[in-house]
């Protein structure tokens, strides 16, 4: 670490035509002839949703404890094990249910009831929760993502409304928040020009096609020579990411412009999954990498998403295959579509692995969830859910945690909590905290 007689700010942000751009923390952020050895590291909370429940034959290790294999579902994540848990025994308040409610309760312990629309009933989610905390130091409290659209009302499922279905985040027991699915929305929202009321600024320099970097080029040059060597490298890989995810945007708006409008998807959604849900994990990793936010989640699809996946070889809809009555044909389509969302999901802790965050990585300073608010989705059983935690925030990796049956899942939520430093006495239908050990030694 290089120590300067001179500390740049640590929210110093770079000022365009109507951009800012945030900076990820640099060596030269650390205050004169102090250092962050032994400090407290930023935690940082994710959530990653997966919907239509799991083929769990492929997802659950036969063996509990620390000497496991990784199954089918799982192989992507071998190579993190040492920071990765897998829990079962975990359930989500009720028996078999509709969809609607596996989104509902997976991050508020409580099940939605039927309903149009007009009166609905949750739960303030705990991400909302960890986001009024850690929201005080950020300029986002929460960041919520999706692949699918919202563009959905009315009933989605069994006599429950939309609402219910579009997203996993509630603020209170009756709003549920909007998931964002456009990288453009999310991009603005992460880098526009929050010192600026004047939406003709930000839209001149869309009209010009205009990179956000060219328009910070000459700042990111001043500050550059303000810095030490390491911190010079670790600016230009910045650059180069944020550079990287702006060009693959604008590749996507200009894919959209070219195509009929058949498929109802706003401009700058790319046309595979893998691409789009690349594109969303990077825009999640910047955010946490520039303490734009330190809670996010993302639902890589909402119950019921008749998404098909083409770039794998399912070019059924997954709703219906979930539903596959033992078919063999089916369950093996639903075991792929499992392992590849688990593949783009390695892919997001891969880049998290290798971005330096103070003295460890942004990985190592993370905790997150990722999961499904089913477990057999052909019964829509709510026991025994898929579950995993990724990170070293989260505590001692490495291992296999059986937990009683019927263990509630909102138990873990509030053991996260506590290691956010954001203690909860109940959520939802909790009923208490999960043993320290092992879970969280």
């Amino acid at each position: 670490m290089i120590i300067t007689g001179k500390a740049i700010p640590r929210r110093m942000v770079l000022r365009g035509l109507g951009a800012s751009l945030a900076l990820p923390l640099l060596d030269g952020m650390v205050p004169a002839f102090a250092s962050t050895r032994g400090a407290a590291p930023i935690k940082r909370l994710g959530v990653v949703y997966v919907p239509n429940g799991m083929m769990m034959p492929d997802w659950t290790p036969e063996v509990a404890g620390k000497d496991f294999a990784y199954t089918r579902i799982l192989k992507a994540l071998e190579p993190y094990r040492d920071q990765i848990q897998l829990l079962s025994g975990m359930h989500g308040v009720e028996g078999a249910g509709p969809h609607a409610r596996a989104s509902t309760r997976f991050l508020t312990g409580v099940p939605s009831k039927p309903d149009d629309g007009s009166d609905l009933f949750a739960g303030v989610s705990m991400d909302q929760i960890a986001g009024r905390t850690l929201g005080a130091e950020t300029q986002l409290a929460t960041l919520e993502l999706a692949l699918d659209g919202r563009d959905f009302a009315g009933s989605c499922d069994d006599g429950f409304s939309c609402a219910y279905t579009n997203t996993i985040s509630w603020a209170n027991e009756t709003t549920p928040l909007p998931m964002e699915n456009n990288p453009r929305v999310v991009f603005e929202r992460l880098f526009g020009d929050t010192g600026s009321t004047d939406p003709a600024v930000r839209k001149a320099r869309l009209a010009k096609d205009a990179s956000l970097l060219d328009s910070v080029a000459e700042r990111a040059g001043d500050l550059s020579r303000e810095l030490g060597q390491r911190d010079q490298a670790k600016l230009s890989q910045y650059l180069d990411a944020v550079r990287d995810i702006e060009r693959r945007i604008q590749m996507a708006e200009a894919q959209s412009d070219r195509e009929l409008p058949v498929v109802e998807q706003p401009a700058g959604v790319p046309d595979t999954v893998g691409e789009h849900a690349a594109l969303m994990f990077d825009l999640m990793a910047l955010a946490y990498e520039t303490d734009l936010t330190r809670v996010a989640t993302f639902m890589m699809g909402r119950e019921i998403t008749g998404r098909t996946y083409a770039e794998i070889g399912v070019a059924d809809a997954h709703h219906p295959i979930s539903h596959h009555q033992r078919d063999p044909v089916k369950l093996e389509k639903l075991t792929k579509i499992n392992e590849y969302h688990v593949q783009l999901f390695s892919a997001f802790v891969d880049r998290l692995k290798n971005t330096e965050d103070g003295d460890g990585t942004l990985f190592d300073n993370s905790m997150i969830i990722y999961g499904a608010g089913m477990a057999d989705s052909n019964a829509h059983g709510s026991e025994d859910l898929p579950i995993l935690l990724a990170g070293g925030g989260a505590g001692t990796g490495g291992r296999h945690v059986r937990y009683d049956k019927g263990t509630p899942l909102a138990n873990l939520h509030l053991s996260l909590l506590d290691r956010l430093g954001v203690p909860l006495d109940k959520l939802g239908h909790s009923t208490g905290r999960l043993p320290l050990d092992p879970l969280l030694a």
